[in-house]
């Protein structure tokens, strides 16, 4: 009986080694067979990178302009629709004018009265002139009337500038735009006694093209930025996240303080931002895309293709046999867009950008280059990050 069961063990121990067995090298069989990853790849090389700095900052009216009554009077009309796009000149209120219109036409009355006295004047000094020369007539009379005549062409003078007072404040009647710009709603009304004893502020207007974005690099950054830079006015553009759509616009850097904020460590800049379509208005939260220089090389990588473990940041790249290696790598400078490697890469590295899950090392790959569909210059080229020649 034992010697049966010892038999009967002997085999299913000998059976199930040889389906191990089997099956083993059934499972080898199939990875010898499994055919190569189709990847893409980009060569890495050392070359000229342009180099951004990003930063946060706030967005400014480029010109904020307080619209206020320069005469007094009772306001009659309002020409603009709150919120609206006003050019300089343009007609914005109207103070009721009768009252300017009245003063500007009694300077002129003044002013012909006093003409017409000037004549007379002139007749009586040109009719005793020649009296007095023959002693007809006393000189004393003379005088009297060369006096007048004198009086009288002050006067004149007088009602000019009487007229052109008038007239300019007849003219501030009709109270215009003084520079282009969006203008807030109205702080009056048809109606209201405005300019009485004060300047009524009546409207505000901001002019959002260009717009300024201030920002703050540390004490620190200004120094490297003013050491590397390579133009006067360096290039800059802003971004504004949203929900529905993110903005960008251009322009240049046009300022920098000239002392540090003592509580900070910072330097305040201004940008001057193109916004033509004022799609960015004033107090607008941005992030702020310096431009330092582009005359530096580096070897940059895009970030996503950066992996991690607890040894550190990784890559994949395509070795000698067409296998998946993995490279241990140093960072250094980073964007959104492109990542600096200090350690770990040569010029010629192929380095993997896809199927980066399903990527072991050793695994045999198909690789296909796409440096110039997806390498650091055409990442440069597609965000419009290569800066405009001087």
């Amino acid at each position: 009986m034992h010697s049966s069961t010892k038999i009967l063990n002997s085999f299913l121990i000998s059976a199930a080694l040889l389906f191990t067995a089997c099956n083993e090298k059934e499972q080898t069989q199939v990875k010898k067979e499994m055919p190569p990853l189709q990847v893409n790849t980009i060569t890495v090389k050392k070359e000229p990178i342009p180099i951004w700095k990003q930063y946060t900052g706030m967005t400014k009216a480029s010109s904020e302009q307080e619209v206020k009554a320069r005469v007094s009077g009772i306001l009659k009309k309002i020409y603009f629709e709150d919120g609206a796009t006003v050019t300089k000149g343009q007609k914005l209120f109207m103070i009721e004018q009768d009252e300017y219109i009245a003063a500007r036409d009694a300077a002129r009355a003044k002013k012909a009265q006093d003409e017409a006295s000037l004549r007379l004047a002139e007749a009586d000094v040109a009719r005793y002139e020649p009296l007095v020369k023959e002693g007809l007539a006393p000189r004393a009379t003379l005088e009297q009337y060369q006096a007048q005549r004198a009086g009288l062409k002050a006067a004149i003078g007088g009602d000019i500038a009487e007229i052109k007072r008038a007239q300019l404040e007849l003219s501030y009647t009709m109270v215009r735009a003084p520079i282009n710009g969006k203008v807030s709603a109205r702080h009056v009304d048809i109606g209201n006694l405005v300019g009485h004893g004060e300047s009524t502020l009546l409207t505000t207007i901001m002019s959002v093209d260009p717009i300024y974005a201030y920002f703050s690099p540390s004490q620190d950054d200004v120094r490297l930025f003013q050491k590397y830079r390579n133009k006067e006015k360096p290039d800059v553009f802003i971004e504004v996240r949203g929900s529905m759509e993110d903005i960008r616009l251009d322009g240049y850097v046009d300022f920098a303080n000239n002392k540090v904020d003592s509580l900070t460590s910072t330097i305040s800049m201004r940008a001057t931002i193109n916004n033509k379509q004022g799609k960015v208005l004033p107090g607008t939260f941005v992030y702020v895309n310096l431009f330092i220089n582009d005359k530096y090389e580096f070897r940059m990588i895009p970030p996503e293709v950066i992996l991690s473990d607890q040894l550190g940041k990784f890559i994949y790249v395509v070795d000698e046999n067409s296998k998946v290696k993995r490279v241990d790598i140093t960072t250094d400078y980073s964007t959104k867009y492109y990542v600096s490697v200090k350690d770990g890469l040569k010029d010629g590295d192929r380095v993997i950008v896809s199927a980066l899950v399903k990527l072991r090392p050793g695994r045999r790959v198909t690789p296909k280059d796409v440096t110039d569909t997806q390498g650091i210059k055409a990442i440069l080229k597609n965000n419009n990050l290569t800066p405009k020649e001087k």
